[in-house]
């Protein structure tokens, strides 16, 4: 069959760099899929972008579809035929349908039913007369924010300005927005031209000649050896933010790295404001000595060539020269002002209108984070620690720095707490208990600023839920998902075996008591569970545990997170052990059984009526006693496996169901006694034994 190449470019003003990526790997991806869904075959797909264009280049691909042959499935056999052998009206308009005549049909078993089936053979179509439906795939490309222009009724992230669509040499005939598709593109805004394109594998070297280099890859490796080059010629580190590198790359179509300087004496400014200035306001790179220390150089990416940098240089040292100007002042400023002062003026801000003002979260925050500190037995030095950073956790949200440079709460409030005479743990708790920030964070390292962090995310999550803002689909406006990720990080990272309920429920009682939503308590507690089940979830998947083990501890008792992972963890390293089938089965029996009781009650061991009910008794007694030793998860698995035995010969011997009521109800509560023993390690009806 003959191959052709395909390229689709959509020609674009500027669009925010953040969308760039994203764009690009769907565009990709639905015409990948649009070619397998219609069945046309090709080799390679090659996707490519920059601020002006998202564009993909297909490799091989097949001039016409697939011809298929496949069985078309009729009525079955006794609708097919009359009672006296000839065709019905059902055969024939089945076989009508398929293009095909009633002496086409056969008959095949399906199920034990025969059924009437034809052949059918469908022809392949050009792929030319298929690909003008591209214009569907970029019309449904979807964006986090799109715009109209003129007065078209598409919306879409950017105006398109061009389209070019070719297979092999011929145009592929769409509009799109009163844009019609050509063999032409456009080069670099500035630098570059409009160039007529006669086949689609030269459409990378034909826009480089036109200062537009298109694979971001490559881009990206370009800025990357450039970065490199800077380093190696002036004796310098530039640490190499990743997600800086990926917003610098969509920013330009022709890389040009180059530096400029700023004064020394804005090296007086906390590290932080000086790298903040640069990569969040500028995009530049920070520029470091061999030993680690800030220096006064920047490194920024132009969009162009060699001319006139030193020119271009001047020009963006004059920017970044007034936004520290503008850091120092706000640095000195809000040097003057007590941290009681800040404090005050949190009551007049809003954090939101149906939970409240800022000062009232801190007031909650630090009534959970004084009730968790007693939970998790802290020193009294450690309280009072833990106490004030809560008191004083969000003092720098109003100041002129963090005003400015929202990146830096937590960060300003430690140097500034610091610089007020407060404790070196006090202050530091006041920065880590925004941590994680992101998933690459880390966690808090000491103890008052986790359970500060812990305290914190709570409260945001729980007053949210309290007023219906919950997470749903993508939705997820106030990053209560992140939030819950957090906390859980944290728990396992400081192994606090606090049970998740437990804490859930002191987060409610604050936020009740300050009579926000209109829940429930009970209705708000289930779902929260719910909604930290889930994000524990993802997590053990994440540690490659298996689906039904996952369910089976999520399934019994939670407990605390650092318990409940572990015990995910004990059960996928025995998962292929010797015995684990037949001791999860003999576990789930009990569990089964046990739904029977009508309710929980004493088991009376005078009812006991054989040597059996005895011996498993004696057995969940001992057992009891153990897991009461606080032992380890794995040594708990053994532990409840270890009544296997037990368990058997109990069946073997025992008639729960006995007909005499006494006996009847006095198993049944030995039966649930045991599986709440069972429970607080897992469900084991969840596991999928073989």
């Amino acid at each position: 069959m003959n191959k052709k190449d395909l390229l689709l470019e959509i020609g674009l003003e500027e669009m925010p760099a953040r969308f760039v990526t994203n764009s690009m790997n769907q565009l990709s991806d639905k015409v990948c899929s649009w070619l397998t869904e219609m069945k046309i075959s090709f080799e390679e797909i090659i996707a490519y972008s920059s601020p002006r264009r998202l564009a993909v280049l297909v490799k091989g691909v097949s001039t016409a579809q697939e011809d298929i042959n496949e069985e078309a499935k009729g009525p079955a056999k006794k609708i097919a035929l009359t009672e006296d052998g000839q065709w019905s009206k059902a055969a024939i308009g089945f076989s009508r349908g398929q293009g095909a005549s009633v002496e086409d049909i056969f008959f095949k078993e399906i199920n034990g039913v025969e059924y009437a089936h034809v052949n059918k053979f469908i022809k392949g179509q050009e792929t030319a007369v298929l690909l003008p439906e591209l214009q569907q795939i970029i019309t449904s490309l979807t964006f986090p924010k799109n715009m109209k222009w003129a007065d078209q009724d598409l919306r879409f992230v950017r105006p398109i300005k061009w389209l070019m669509a070719l297979f092999g040499n011929e145009v592929i005939p769409f509009a799109i927005t009163n844009v019609q598709t050509s063999n032409w593109t456009r080069g670099h805004r500035f630098l570059g031209e409009e160039i007529e394109l006669n086949h689609p594998a030269d459409y990378e070297k034909s826009l480089l000649a036109q200062y537009v280099i298109t694979n971001p890859q490559v881009r990206k490796d370009a800025i990357r050896s450039q970065l490199e080059k800077i380093e190696e010629e002036n004796g310098w580190v530039i640490p190499v933010d990743e997600d800086l590198l990926e917003e610098v790359n969509n920013l330009v179509e022709y890389p040009t790295a180059l530096y400029g300087q700023f004064e020394e004496e804005f090296l007086d400014l906390p590290e932080e404001v000086l790298i903040t200035s640069m990569k969040e306001h500028q995009r530049y790179f920070p520029v470091k000595s061999n030993d680690g220390k800030l220096l006064p150089y920047f490194v920024t990416v132009r969009n162009g060539g060699h001319e006139n940098l030193e020119k271009v240089a001047k020009g963006n040292e004059k920017v970044l020269r007034a936004r520290l100007a503008d850091a120092a002042f706000f640095y000195k400023e809000d040097q003057k002002t007590d941290i009681n002062v800040s404090l005050a003026k949190l009551k007049s801000i809003v954090y939101h209108e149906e939970i409240g003002t800022l000062a009232e979260k801190v007031d909650r925050v630090r009534e959970l984070v004084n009730k968790l500190s007693d939970e998790l037995s802290f020193s009294e030095e450690d309280k009072a620690v833990a106490d004030r950073a809560a008191e004083i956790s969000k003092f720098d949200l109003v100041t002129h720095m963090v005003y400015e440079f929202p990146e830096l709460q937590g960060f300003m409030g430690e140097k500034y707490a610091l610089q007020k005479g407060e404790k070196e743990a006090v202050a530091l708790a006041v920065n880590e208990h925004y941590m994680p920030r992101n998933a690459e964070d880390k966690t808090p390292s000491g103890i008052t600023g986790a359970v500060l962090a812990i305290a914190e995310k709570m409260d945001t999550i729980v007053s949210s839920f309290a007023i219906g803002i919950i997470p749903s689909g993508s939705q997820d406006p106030y990053a209560l998902r992140r939030q819950a990720t957090g906390i859980i990080q944290t728990l396992l990272a400081k192994n606090w075996n606090i049970k998740l309920e437990n804490l859930i429920a002191l987060a409610l009682d604050a936020v009740q008591n300050a009579k926000i939503g209109k829940k429930t308590k009970e209705e708000l507690l289930q779902e929260l569970i719910s909604f930290f089940k889930l994000r524990i979830k993802y997590l053990l998947q994440e540690k490659a545990v298996r689906y039904d083990l996952i369910d089976a501890v999520l399934g019994g008792e939670i407990g605390s997170v650092p318990s409940l992972v572990k015990r995910a963890e004990v059960l996928e390293s025995n998962k292929n052990a010797e015995g684990f089938k037949e001791s999860i089965e003999a576990l789930s029996r009990v569990i089964n059984i046990s739904s029977k009781a009508e309710e929980k009650g004493e088991v009376d061991s005078s009812l006991f009526e054989n040597e059996f009910e005895k011996a498993l008794f004696n057995k969940y007694l001992s057992v009891n006693e153990e897991l009461g030793k606080e032992v380890s998860e794995e040594a708990a698995f053994t532990l409840l496996i270890s009544m296997k035995p037990e368990i058997d010969q109990y069946f073997e011997h025992t008639m729960v169901m006995a007909d005499n009521q006494a006996i009847r109800t006095n198993r049944l509560n030995q039966m649930a006694l045991l599986a709440e023993l069972i429970m607080q390690f897992a469900n084991m009806n969840e596991i999928i034994v073989k």
